[in-house]
């Protein structure tokens, strides 16, 4: 019986298949789909899923954090749109010998990440799982749609800008298979894995500004979503890897579990910074106002171009990095 392909190809049949509506502004393919609520106003909702043994390992991730993690990378999605989040649904799928502790702990988590952003838990689903558990979340949020942002706008001598250092969270994971999850040095690749940090407020000034083009959360690491926003907005992109934020404890991490610190960055995943693109005119004013609103750098990677694919340029050579980062069913 043939397979079912990529994730890419199952998601590509399963949006050439769906219908359509007066009121939808975006559906498949983007961090959210959005419809229009009221006048000038539309509403965001996103959902994902995470399957022990495939997005996280009990072994070294905490139920606390774990709960945590499972709250932000899905505000992460409304974040990626410049959206408020507003309200959240969370369906629990346990095998039978889930501790009480242990589910106190996971809701204590989840519901301080909410807190964290003003959302509501409004329902969701609880399930008796096999031998493994997984979480299913869905957050909705709101916005006016003259400040939404989607994947679909990119446009060609657009600078590529990320929100913060890439690759630790992936140097982070591979610390957690090492065994140094609780090594003191490594605290701060650690948690970047086990408990990373949705960008709203910073979304909500890119969104604002009204000087982005494009933009997506880096969920599955800057190859494969500087892609998504080519092949929707068809375009191109080089990305220079010099200019690629690496911290030193990231290239010190890499010596340790020798692996590239720049291939961590391009197809680790899971760093929930925010990627987006900007007119070259209009990068010195947005960089002015997001450190006078949020104190925050913003580094510049690359540009788009002509043509299709994304491609790094290191040392002279330029070579095609398009969707090299994680992907189910690869």
């Amino acid at each position: 019986m043939a397979r079912p392909g990529g994730e890419r190809e199952i998601i590509a049949r399963i949006r050439q298949a769906t219908g359509n509506s007066d009121d939808l502004v975006v559906g498949i393919g983007d961090d959210c789909a959005v419809y229009r609520t009221s006048q000038g106003r539309v509403s965001l909702v996103t959902t994902d899923t995470m399957v022990a043994g495939v997005h996280f390992d009990t072994a070294w991730h905490p139920p606390v954090a774990l709960g945590r993690k499972a709250a932000s990378v899905n505000i992460s999605d409304i974040a990626a749109m410049g959206g408020f989040p507003r309200f959240a649904l969370l369906s629990l799928a346990l095998p039978p010998e889930t501790e009480n502790q242990w589910l106190s702990d996971f809701m204590a988590g989840f519901l301080a990440v909410l807190s964290e952003h003003g959302v509501v838990l409004i329902g969701g689903d609880t399930v008796q799982s096999g031998h493994e558990s997984m979480f299913s979340v869905t957050l909705l949020g709101e916005m006016a749609e003259t400040e939404l942002l989607t994947r679909k706008g990119a446009r060609i001598g657009d600078v590529v800008l990320v929100s913060g250092l890439l690759g630790e969270a992936a140097a982070g994971l591979a610390l957690c298979r090492m065994g140094l999850a609780h090594d003191p040095g490594w605290q701060t690749l650690v948690g970047a894995h086990l408990d990373p940090v949705p960008q709203v407020a910073l979304g909500r000034v890119l969104a604002a500004s009204g000087l982005v083009h494009a933009m997506q959360d880096l969920s599955d690491g800057l190859a494969t979503d500087l892609a998504h926003i080519c092949a929707e907005s068809g375009v191109g992109a080089v990305v220079a890897a010099e200019r690629i934020p690496l911290s030193p404890v990231l290239c010190k991490a890499g010596e340790t579990c020798g692996h590239s610190p720049l291939d961590w960055a391009l197809s680790g995943g899971e760093d929930y910074q925010l990627l987006f693109t900007v007119g070259e005119q209009e990068m010195e004013p947005l960089c002015n106002l997001i450190m006078e609103k949020t104190g925050r750098e913003l580094f510049a990677v690359g540009r788009i171009v002509e043509g299709r694919g994304v491609f790094l340029e290191e040392a002279g050579q330029r070579r095609e990095i398009s969707y090299r980062g994680y992907e189910h069913f690869r």
